[in-house]
């Protein structure tokens, strides 16, 4: 399969990366220390198409390839890891879900606003306090009919976006049996009473991307909420994992190219025994180790994202991406601080904060560990 990039996505990364130069990366340094989300930036993507990227024209959005997503958040997590991440969950993990499994008046009432920036953004809810992984035996938050309505009861963990979204996308069990056609995606705007968001979590990195718990009490929404069939959540959010699997994974390599690029940068600059430490051979295998695993990981990203354009199932492959980028993110970060030496350790230089953002890569949206268990179910037939 040719992963060389047409002209239109080679244009589209350009005009991408321009915008992440202008608007997003001077702001990375004062969104990690205050904690803040960009918003200024973020409102400047609804019109130029990046709030919406997978969402079809007809719903305002740009309707552009797989690959092309990718490029987006590679481009935006270059800039800053934060509000990648925060895109990235808006696009993948909550628009997702209703284009693919919305109705149209569902659509029609979510999509235009989210995909052009005219609202906020968009959420996920899956995991709970006793389930991250185990979301078929382990989601307890309920979800009741009571007359045209649902009832819906619990508590969520590490839901990002929460407190910058209209819309929550949130798995449920809509039946006590048990099984895997137990759970169901519901719907609920975030102002709905009985919706309480707490305090955004004090995290090691991705600071300016907010991550909350969420509490349900009574929560009430009209049974038409319901995402796609009822019963089938556990199956609607695997597929979306996948997704958003390709898109962590994109993320991880534009963390890791910005790393790469500033220890570059500062091997040129840095003197050591009479020479710029770049002559150095120690120096000189870390940074060919970055570039030659930077280009190995966009190309499973790309081919991961290919694989899902041409509407085959891609579980495998959007696992294999995702572990290997974000395994090779880790490893660049810490190799850039390594090549800073001990300013590499201080918020002086950026390295330090790309190390911390991309720790969590391996993390959400499956750890290395399912992502392995992935693979070799897979590749085992089990």
């Amino acid at each position: 399969m040719n992963f060389e990039l047409n002209a239109e996505q080679r244009e589209f990364r350009h005009f991408v990366h321009e915008f992440v130069a202008k608007e997003v990366k001077p702001m990375a340094r004062h969104t990690d220390e205050s904690g803040e989300f960009n918003w200024t930036a973020v409102h400047k993507m609804g019109p130029i198409g990046l709030l919406g990227l997978e969402v079809p024209e007809e719903y305002g959005g740009a309707g552009v390839d797989p690959i092309s997503a990718a490029i987006a958040i590679e481009e935006l997590a270059w800039g800053c890891g934060s509000t990648a991440l925060a895109v990235s969950a808006h696009n993948g993990l909550a628009l997702g879900p209703v284009v693919a499994y919305g109705s149209e008046a569902q659509k029609q009432a979510w999509l235009p606003k989210l995909a052009t920036g005219e609202g906020k953004l968009a959420c996920l809810s899956l995991t709970e306090p006793g389930a991250g992984s185990d979301l078929q035996g382990g989601v307890r938050t309920t979800a009741v009919k009571e007359g045209d309505s649902w009832i819906i009861d619990g508590s969520k963990m590490w839901m990002t976006n929460a407190s910058i979204s209209d819309l929550m996308v949130v798995l449920v069990r809509s039946d006590r049996a048990g099984g895997s056609r137990s759970l169901s995606h519901i719907l609920v705007p975030t102002g709905t009473a009985g919706v309480t968001i707490a305090p955004a979590e004090k995290k090691m990195g991705l600071k300016g991307s907010p991550t909350h718990a969420v509490t349900f009490d009574n929560v009430r929404v009209p049974l038409e909420n319901v995402l796609g069939t009822e019963g089938r959540g556990l199956h609607q959010t695997l597929a979306t994992l996948d997704s958003g699997r390709v898109s962590i994974g994109a993320l991880a390599v534009g963390l890791a190219q910005a790393a790469y690029e500033a220890a570059l940068k500062y091997a040129h600059e840095r003197e050591t025994f009479g020479k710029p430490i770049a002559h150095h051979q120690a120096v000189q295998w870390m940074l060919a180790d970055a570039a030659t695993e930077i280009q190995a990981a966009r190309l499973m990203v790309y081919w991961a994202a290919a694989k899902k354009a041409s509407g085959q199932r891609y579980t495998q492959e959007a696992a294999m991406a995702k572990l290997f980028a974000t395994e090779v993110s880790e490893r660049v970060c810490r190799n850039a601080i390594q090549v800073h030496g001990g300013y590499g350790y201080s918020r002086e230089f950026e390295v330090e904060r790309m190390y911390r953002d991309t720790r969590l890569m391996t993390i959400g949206e499956g750890t290395s560990e399912i992502q392995r268990l992935v693979i070799a179910r897979s590749i085992l037939g089990l």
